[in-house]
């Protein structure tokens, strides 16, 4: 389940990041109140998957996952560059996490 749980934490900090442009500088209510929801989501199931997984490994993951959320998202709502190598600094971050998973060794 830790790996489920981190999964939903990383899904949700791509949300309130993503939120986040929305808000302009928390200025705009619904947006905020939708980021700082995605936010407490977020921390809470990190917290959830930290009962099992190091921590280390948990934070490497979830703020790996939201980077490669948010910028591939980035990319397609907000324009943002696609250009190779920062696709490949991308793919760079997914190979980590994917380490990270097969290296890691979880309590008996």
């Amino acid at each position: 389940m830790a790996w489920t749980y981190l999964l939903i934490a990383a899904a949700f900090e791509v949300q309130w990041a993503i939120t986040m442009k929305y808000t302009e500088g928390f200025s705009k209510l619904w947006p905020s109140v939708f980021c700082v929801i995605g936010m407490v989501i977020s921390v809470y199931f990190l917290a959830l998957s930290q009962k099992t997984l190091p921590v280390g490994t948990s934070y490497a993951v979830w703020t790996g996952l939201g980077a490669v959320g948010t910028a591939t998202l980035g990319m397609i709502l907000f324009n943002e560059p696609r250009d190779v190598a920062r696709v490949l600094c991308i793919g760079l971050i997914v190979a980590g996490v994917l380490g990270l998973k097969m290296f890691t060794k979880l309590p008996a």
